[in-house]
């Protein structure tokens, strides 16, 4: 599910502005200036190379520059990530299972650094111009990584609001995201960012002692 977790978006909240971008990359810049953290909600569409739709959810996304994020699934088979530093936490609450890997694992491909950290853009991607579809400037980014995470990623706006992202792997699978809501640098409580396991559950992966 952590493929699903890094994946069309109409419906941010746009924040007025003076002038349209003239490009997804100049969309993209101005999107992320100043931008420490975020929430939105999502709906979620995970597609086969077939073009079979495989999955479907919904529900809500928080980060925090430059390495927190929280993304919380419901429906019938509820799933919480949470990013915290060090480790990222997957709980599957059907499963009563949480698998945990170390964060530096995720590897710096990853859709969520770009839109935290733009600083990686020209270093770990080729960045293409797609042109402006049903008024959204497209961008496509292709991770320079052979054992990256996903292949393409394109990422579409609208004025400066980030409205569509979709994301390919090496096998064909396409996951799509819709954001609604965007909360722009919110207030996030305190711990948001923390995960505490709940009782009886199975801990498997790189689970910190101590």
């Amino acid at each position: 599910m952590l493929a699903g977790l890094l994946a069309v978006l109409p419906g941010w909240s746009a924040v007025a502005q003076e002038a349209v971008p003239a490009s997804g990359r100049a969309a993209l810049e101005a999107f992320t200036k100043d931008l420490v953290r975020f929430g939105a909600d999502f709906e979620q569409v995970i597609i086969s190379a077939d073009g079979a739709v495989m999955e479907e959810g919904a529900g809500e996304v928080w980060m925090q520059r430059p390495d927190r994020f929280r993304w919380s699934y419901v429906g019938e088979f509820p799933e919480l990530i949470v990013a915290d530093g060090e480790h990222i936490w997957m709980y599957d609450e059907s499963l009563e299972q949480v698998t945990v890997r170390r964060q530096g694992d995720l590897g710096g491909d990853s859709p969520l650094l770009v839109l935290m950290d733009l600083s990686v853009l020209d270093e770990r991607f080729r960045v293409t111009e797609l042109g402006t579809v049903t008024g959204l400037h497209l961008v496509e980014l292709i991770a320079r990584e052979p054992d990256a995470q996903f292949e393409r990623l394109v990422l579409g706006f609208q004025d400066e609001t980030l409205q569509r992202l979709v994301l390919e792997d090496a096998f064909g699978l396409r996951t799509e995201l819709r954001f609604t809501h965007l909360r722009r640098n919110p207030d996030i409580p305190e711990g948001h960012f923390d995960f505490e396991p709940p009782e009886g559950v199975d801990l498997i992966g790189d689970v910190p002692t101590g």
